[in-house]
């Protein structure tokens, strides 16, 4: 029979109908089952943080691990885990835990040291928490270790149950993975390797006096005029060495929000939707990069131009297109400072207008501009706040390869919550940066760094 024929095309019709019913029945299953594994992360995450917080310990560590991992966590679960990277809920009671364990470890009254200790954490995580305190005056400001108070500091103090908690917790682990092993699950070797790097890594959290010697060997390293500390404007907390113990360490205090907070506001600045978290942004980037072909693509292009509202979601869309051939042209890195610039030139004609309206006398400006400068009154400080990121970048890749490449020593354990933004005035970022938390660290030989 002829291709041709009225027969043939009719078999041929009926193929196709039925190939498109059945491809949108999957495309229906498929939308449904999403929607119900939404409908479960939504309702579980929060039992799941929960279990967390009520474990404490181990569990509290690998929901941060997961916070950062690029393994597919639901979004539902990774937002709720970031919560515990640096300000864990649920931290112990000071008078009933945390004094107690200082006065013992002190050997003295807390009053006999410090003229006041916040009672509330200024962090927590998973086997302690901090609090911030400042010293009784000696006469001696030579401790100021990078920082506008010398005799503010932070206590970092291990919780009392840690010590055999810990351990308990990571020897269940291993009896897990044994039965996991056993049952074929996982591979033995492979699960043997990734458990013992794992229970060592996190046992060393469990050494304040290995943690307190690599504060300080990474302090001391930051004093070196050959290193690029000081060039970048880096600074590591410098240890107070006759108020640290084997629960204890006393550190200078270092002011200002986590680098991933600082980096949130910029975004948002941009106009970037920071809702789902900067991983998540990062991942669009990733896309866009990997196969710009696809209509889902150029996803970060639209949200960095703000170019397509909710309802263009035409993959024919000129307006799509647009952002497809800049993405592909300019890239996203080009995109993003190229907007930042534009949107810094207009924060700094803003600021100019504010200080202008202001220098006038008021009797003969209309409300309306003074209503306005009023509402942007804080235009110089976003400007300065959108120009520093590319230092603080910088900042970050010379000094770590500094510790790697020349000190040979480097932090195992780099998560959002261990790199700060250095804040004067209690609110105005600045271009300094805080490193903290060398409770778990890597060290290479002379050969390895080779």
């Amino acid at each position: 029979t002829s291709s041709s024929s009225p027969l043939v095309k009719y078999q041929n019709w009926i193929l196709k109908t039925n190939t498109n019913k059945e491809e949108d029945n999957e495309a229906i299953k498929k939308e449904k089952r999403n929607l119900l594994l939404e409908e479960l992360h939504n309702t579980h995450a929060p039992d799941i943080l929960s279990v967390m917080l009520e474990l404490k310990g181990l569990y509290i560590k690998l929901g941060q691990v997961l916070s950062v991992t690029v393994l597919p966590i639901p979004e539902q679960y990774r937002a709720l885990f970031r919560t515990l990277q640096s300000d864990v809920p649920g931290w112990e009671t000071f008078d009933d835990v945390i004094k107690p364990v200082l006065e013992r470890e002190f050997g003295k009254p807390l009053d006999d040291v410090f003229e006041f200790i916040d009672p509330v954490p200024c962090g927590a995580a998973s086997i302690g928490q901090a609090h911030r305190a400042r010293l009784k005056s000696t006469g001696n400001d030579d401790n100021s270790g990078g920082n506008d108070s010398p005799d503010d500091v932070i206590i970092k103090v291990q919780y009392p149950d840690a010590a055999w908690q810990v351990p308990a917790d990571i020897q269940c682990v291993g009896d897990f993975l044994k039965v996991c092993v056993w049952a074929g699950a996982v591979d033995e070797s492979a699960a043997t390797m990734s458990f013992d790097e794992f229970s060592r890594q996190f046992l060393a959290e469990l050494d304040y006096d290995s943690e307190r010697m690599n504060l300080q060997e990474v302090h001391k390293s930051s004093l070196d005029p050959t290193a690029p500390y000081m060039k970048r404007n880096v600074v590591v907390p410098k240890v107070y060495e006759d108020l640290c113990t084997k629960k204890v360490i006393t550190m200078t205090y270092l002011p200002g929000p986590k680098l991933e907070e600082e980096a949130k506001r910029q975004l948002e600045l941009l106009g970037i939707d920071t809702s789902k978290g900067i991983g998540n942004i990062v991942r669009d980037a990733a896309k866009d990069a990997s196969d710009p072909s696809e209509p889902e693509s150029g996803e970060l292009v639209r949200r960095v131009t703000k170019k397509l509202d909710d309802t263009s979601k035409s993959p024919f869309s000129w307006k799509v297109t647009a952002s497809k051939i800049a993405g592909r042209v300019f890239g996203v890195d080009s995109l993003l400072w190229a907007f930042r610039f534009a949107r810094r030139l207009l924060l700094w004609s803003q600021a100019a207008s504010v200080a202008c309206i202001q220098a006038t006398p008021r009797l003969i400006l209309p409300s309306s501009w003074e209503s306005w400068a009023d509402g942007h009154r804080t235009a110089a400080a976003q400007a300065e706040r959108l120009s520093l990121t590319e230092f603080w970048l910088d900042a970050l890749f010379d000094v770590h390869g500094h510790q790697i490449f020349n000190l040979g020593l480097f932090n195992a354990d780099p998560h959002p919550g261990n790199i700060l933004v250095i804040e004067k005035d209690g609110s105005t970022p600045t271009n300094k940066l805080g490193l903290i938390d060398y409770g778990q660290v890597k060290r290479l030989t002379s050969k390895e760094q080779t």
